[in-house]
């Protein structure tokens, strides 16, 4: 019955490799690693594996100080805000210390167990302060960070309440049967599921934002495509349907760079323009390639003449860009804007920036056309 828990958090350990197989996420193989030691350090607990009483409490804390420093370190690497291998050593190395302090030096049990609960708590804790932001992000963020503050947290009451002051006494066989072992078997197979769970939730959340990502975005300039760049405006122009303006680009004479060129150096504009749009939009606004030589941006906020003036200085930007592989050929662009006060929504929105960039073609290019049918 024992090796129930560690049996469990093997499973678990399973489950992160196979997903670390499949997505190669560094931190799902850290988490893979710490089940292992989790369990490794378990067994070696249960079956008293070395047999020498000091060497056993020595090699299973190492494995658990192992498998706790591992296990934050997965969390953290997933968000960006690892410890670092330095500060690991560090925690490792004091923990070894300490335990080696209490069995060898001055022998005490009950100092053992406060160290080791008290201090992996103390580390879950501060893996879960250092993911605060999470409180405010997708369910399955908020999920994670509340499961891993409470599985931080849980380690304190425990304690105190199934140890106290006075150690579990006798043997191996005794200690196993105590109130303490059983409810922390207990409590480290519940709780370390459930955060388990969490981060595999999380893990697959990840997984499926890349996917919906990566369909969603034009592969070589990194901008939104059609498809993108149409589902992340739809909530602004919900939110704001008569501030909202669109500004359809479109750069001129590129079947001939092209023709003259080939079409590496006119791969190599579609990048530099999409580059020059993102630098110069303003702080908010959507940029998108809609396919071939066409480029959107969306402001979720901007009256008429503030959509002018920003398409006016993309296409300012443009001209006095310099695109590698063009020598001194300038590129220019044309523009159409139209604001969604004249629209009623999306399709009559884009048809209408169209139309006004066409008039921006027909009249003589590198322009912007802000008013007419």
């Amino acid at each position: 019955m024992s090796l129930i828990g560690p049996g469990i958090i093997g499973v678990f350990g399973i489950a992160f490799l196979a997903a670390w197989s499949y997505a190669r996420r560094p931190y799902l193989g850290v988490l893979a690693a710490a089940c292992a030691l989790f369990a490794l350090g378990a067994s070696s607990q249960i079956l008293y594996v070395p047999r020498d009483t000091g060497l056993n409490a020595m090699v299973s804390g190492a494995l658990y100080t192992c498998a706790v420093i591992a296990a934050v370190e997965g969390v953290l690497i997933r968000s960006g805000k690892a410890l670092g291998a330095w500060i690991d050593v560090a925690i490792f190395v004091a923990f070894s210390l300490a335990l080696y302090y209490f069995f060898y030096v001055d022998r005490s049990l009950l100092a053992r167990i406060y160290v080791q609960n008290f201090g992996y708590g103390l580390l879950l804790c501060v893996a879960g302060l250092r993911l605060s932001h999470l409180r405010n992000g997708r369910l399955v963020d908020r999920i994670l960070f509340w499961t891993l503050l409470l599985f931080g947290l849980h380690f304190f009451p425990r304690t105190v309440f199934t140890v106290g002051v006075s150690p579990p006494s006798g043997g191996p066989l005794a200690f196993a049967d105590s109130v303490f072992w059983q409810t922390l078997q207990l409590s480290l197979a519940v709780l370390g599921a459930a955060l388990a769970m969490a981060i595999l939730a999380a893990a697959v959340s990840d997984l499926m934002d890349d996917l919906r990502r990566e369909r969603d975005l034009d592969h070589l300039t990194g901008l939104l495509n059609r498809r993108g760049f149409e589902a992340e405006i739809a909530a602004p122009m919900h939110r704001a349907p008569e501030g909202a303006a669109l500004i359809l680009c479109d750069v001129d004479h590129f079947k001939s760079i092209n023709d003259s060129f080939g079409h590496d150096v006119g791969d190599v504009v579609l990048k530099e323009i999409g580059a020059i749009l993102r630098r110069a939009a303003r702080k908010g606004d959507l940029v998108g390639r809609l396919g071939g030589e066409e480029f959107a941006v969306f402001l979720p906020e901007a009256s008429r003449s503030e959509a002018t003036e920003c398409a006016e200085r993309l296409r300012r930007a443009i001209g006095q860009g310099r695109i590698p592989g063009l020598g001194h050929r300038p590129v220019t662009a044309s523009f159409g804007v139209a604001t969604l006060r004249e629209a009623a929504d999306w399709t009559a929105l884009y048809k209408l920036a169209d139309g006004r960039l066409y008039r921006a073609k027909a009249e003589g290019r590198d322009r912007t056309v802000d008013r007419g049918t």
